[in-house]
């Protein structure tokens, strides 16, 4: 008997990426998605994120809960803080940000110099701290891919996370830092020669481990 886990996103387009890394590495588990994607709209027009974005981050940690979940995975990488107080809420239950499996992986083995990229720049400014001390995080924002993806171009999408990837120069390994920027891993890869990291891989794993899977 599997499990059944909660999906819960703030973009549209995170549910493919970890729906396809579950059937990969996990298969057979009970997915449910709860989707809001006006929190990421709110969160570009606020400009910060607000006791009310986690009050509503709260009530659908506890949503999920009530529906007999065995744990949440949230796939939205701007908002660490509102889902740290979802986990504090919903304690002993394994509840994931988006990032954390991905940055566990990525600073493995002693590297110290992260290439960042994402699609959203809200990730960029929220997502560094998250990283461990001592490690050196380089931003970088593939412009215009998210648009490209939203106009379902996304071979276009994919071409332009590969092309910002190459001006992260001198890094370790690559962390992508959206959900929807999975699907361009192999041309990161290719475009960059260094170890490419995704954020569903990654958490994929990391739940498996926590609930004994």
């Amino acid at each position: 008997m599997g499990f059944r886990i909660a999906l819960i996103h703030a973009l549209r387009h995170s549910p493919p990426p970890i729906e396809a890394a579950f059937a990969q590495l996990w298969p057979g588990q009970t997915l449910m998605n709860l989707l809001d994607d006006s929190l990421s709209a709110d969160l570009a027009r606020e400009g910060t994120l607000t006791p009310a974005m986690t009050e509503r981050f709260l009530t659908l940690g506890r949503y999920a809960k009530s529906t007999g979940v065995d744990g949440i995975l949230f796939t939205c990488s701007a908002f660490g803080p509102p889902i740290e107080a979802v986990a504090r809420d919903l304690a002993p239950m394994p509840v994931l940000k988006p990032n954390e499996a991905m940055i566990e992986e990525a600073c493995a083995g002693g590297r110290r110099r992260i290439g960042l990229l994402a699609t959203f720049p809200g990730t960029l400014t929220s997502m560094p701290p998250e990283f461990p001390p001592g490690v050196e995080v380089v931003p970088c924002l593939a412009e215009g891919a998210l648009a490209a993806l939203d106009a379902g171009d996304v071979a276009a999408h994919d071409r332009l996370a590969a092309e910002a990837a190459t001006r992260l120069k001198g890094c370790d390994a690559i962390a992508l830092g959206q959900f929807s920027l999975a699907r361009a891993q192999p041309l990161v890869e290719r475009a960059t020669g260094r170890p490419v990291f995704t954020t569903p891989d990654s958490a994929v794993r990391k739940l498996k481990s926590l609930l004994g899977g």
